[in-house]
C-alpha cells in the first residue's frame, strides 16, 4: 500500500470536521492528487459529501460492526489507485459505546489499528488558552493515538488566534491552520445530519471556495508531511454478506440513498451484477433482476410521489410475488401500508408488509443493533447474526400479523425484542446491516 492517510478528528461533533475534511479533499484535488474519503462509523450523508468532492464512492469503517479483517479489507479497498486517504471522524475521537478493547466503535479504534496519525479540529469559539487544556488531555489519553497536527476552526480574530497558538505551543503539537469564524461556510442540517449532497444545487461552488479557504489559512504541506501509510493485516476476502441474488435491483434515488458501498463492492466481488432503478421516477425493478434492495433514505420527504408512483408500486408487488424484496429503514417503510408525515396525513405505501410508520410525534431511535435473523433474507440464514446500525425518527403506528424479521441486541448485549417483518419473499427492518456477527 503506497497511500498515505490522514484522520480528521475532533473532541465532540459539529468541531467542524466534515468542512476541514470536504475543504482538504477539494484542496489536494487541485493539486493533482487522487483523494479517496473514508467515513468513520456508520454515517451515510457525510460520505455523499466525501464522495461529491472526491468524485469516488465514499467507504465507511466501523470498529464495533466490523471485523479487523474486515476493516483491513475496507482500507486496501480504499487505497487502490488512490494517493492520498482521509478518514473523517465520528463524534469526537474517542466516542463509542461500552465493550472489548479496539471494538468500542470510536475513531480511536481506527487510529490506533491502523497506527494513523490524527488532526485534531478544535472549535476554539467561546475560549482561548483553555483550548490547549484540550489539546493536551486528547494527546495523553491513548498511547496509541498520536495527536499529529490541530486545526483552529471558527477563530474570531488576530488575537484570539495567537492567544491559543501561544497556549498550545509548549506542547510540540504543530498548529497547521487556523479557520476563521464565517456562518457562510457551514452546511444545513435536517433531522437525521446535514441535508443531502444531490439537494446543494451550489455544491461543486461551495467546494471550490473551501478549497480555497484551507489553501489561505492552512499549511497543506505540512499537513502532508504528517501522513502516514496505514499498517493492516491480512484483509477478509469473502464478501461481508453473500449477494441475495446474481442480479440485484437496487432503489437509488432522493428516496433511497443510504447504502453502504463496501456491501456493493462485495456482491460485485463475488459475481453479481447490481442494476439501479429509481421509485421516483416511476421506475418499477427490472424484470431481468432476480431479487430487489429498498435502502434507507428520505422517503417521508418523497410521500407524496410513492403513493403516486404506480408504476413502481404495481411492478413491486408482481415483482416480490415471485422473488425476495428487502428494505432496510426508509425501505422497510415504503414495505409497509403507510406513511404518516409530521404534519399527520397519512400516504398509501406498498402494503407488501403490513405495518405502518408515523412521523407525526418523532421520536430517535439510535444505536448500534446485533440482530439474530429469524428467517433465510437478503442479508443471511435463518439463526445468523448481523452487526449494523438503526437511525431514525419514524414510529411504528399499526402492525398487522407479518412474521418479526429478527431478535435484536444493542450494543452491550440487552435484549431489545423482536424486529422487522417478513411475508412471503418480502422482509423489512429497520436496522442498516453492516457486516456479518
Amino acid at each position: 500500500m503506497t497511500a498515505r492517510a490522514l484522520i480528521i478528528a475532533a473532541p465532540r461533533s459539529g468541531a467542524g470536521k466534515t468542512m476541514v475534511t470536504l475543504a482538504l479533499i477539494a484542496a489536494l484535488a487541485r493539486r493533482g492528487l487522487s483523494v479517496r474519503a473514508i467515513k468513520a462509523g456508520p454515517d451515510y450523508i457525510d460520505a455523499g459529501f466525501h464522495a461529491a468532492a472526491s468524485a469516488a464512492a465514499v467507504l465507511n469503517l466501523d470498529s464495533w460492526a466490523m471485523s479487523p479483517a474486515l476493516l483491513d479489507a475496507v482500507m486496501v479497498q480504499a487505497a487502490t489507485g488512490a494517493d492520498f486517504i482521509l478518514v473523517e471522524g465520528a463524534m469526537g475521537l474517542f466516542d463509542g459505546v461500552a465493550g472489548i478493547s479496539g471494538r468500542c466503535g470510536t475513531t480511536a479504534d481506527l487510529a490506533a489499528h491502523f497506527r494513523l496519525p490524527v488532526i485534531l479540529v478544535l472549535d476554539i469559539s467561546g475560549q482561548a488558552q483553555s483550548a490547549a487544556a484540550v489539546v493536551r488531555g486528547f494527546a495523553s489519553h491513548h498511547a496509541d493515538v498520536r495527536i499529529a497536527g490541530v486545526v483552529l476552526n471558527r477563530s474570531g480574530s488576530e488575537r484570539h488566534r495567537s492567544f491559543v497558538a501561544e497556549a498550545i505551543a509548549p506542547l510540540d503539537i504543530p498548529v497547521l491552520g487556523v479557520i476563521p469564524r464565517d456562518d457562510a461556510i457551514d452546511l444545513p442540517h435536517r433531522h437525521l445530519g446535514l441535508v443531502q449532497a444531490s439537494e446543494h444545487e451550489n455544491l461543486a461552488a461551495k467546494l471550490d471556495r473551501l478549497a480555497t479557504l484551507v489553501e489561505h489559512h492552512l499549511d497543506i504541506d505540512a499537513l502532508l508531511a504528517v501522513a502516514a501509510a496505514p499498517t493492516h493485516g491480512e484483509p477478509q476476502a469473502a464478501p461481508c454478506f453473500s449477494p441475495p441474488g446474481q442480479r440485484i435491483a437496487l432503489a437509488r434515488d432522493g428516496a433511497f440513498s443510504f447504502m453502504y458501498e463496501h456491501v456493493l463492492a462485495g456482491w460485485r466481488r463475488a459475481g453479481a451484477e447490481i442494476i439501479p432503478f429509481s421509485p421516483l421516477a416511476d421506475e418499477p425493478p427490472p424484470e431481468s433482476c432476480d431479487s430487489c434492495w429498498l435502502p434507507g433514505g428520505y422517503p417521508e420527504l418523497h410521500a407524496g410521489a410513492l403513493t403516486a408512483a404506480q408504476r413502481f408500486r404495481s411492478g413491486l408487488a408482481r415483482f416480490a410475488s415471485t422473488r425476495p424484496v428487502h428494505g432496510e429503514c426508509g425501505g422497510y417503510m415504503v414495505l409497509g401500508a403507510g406513511i404518516e408525515d409530521a404534519s399527520g396525513a397519512r400516504h398509501a405505501m406498498t402494503a407488501l408488509l403490513g405495518h405502518a410508520t408515523s412521523f407525526a410525534k418523532p421520536k430517535l431511535h439510535l444505536g448500534y443493533r446485533e440482530a439474530r435473523l429469524l428467517c433465510d433474507s437478503a442479508i443471511g440464514k435463518a439463526g445468523e447474526t448481523v452487526r449494523g446500525h438503526e437511525f431514525h425518527y419514524a414510529t411504528l403506528c399499526a402492525s398487522d400479523a407479518d412474521e418479526p424479521f429478527s431478535e435484536l441486541t444493542d450494543a452491550q448485549g440487552r435484549a431489545l425484542g423482536k424486529s422487522g417483518g417478513r411475508r412471503g419473499m418480502v422482509s423489512g427492518t429497520f436496522f442498516h446491516a453492516i457486516a456479518r456477527g
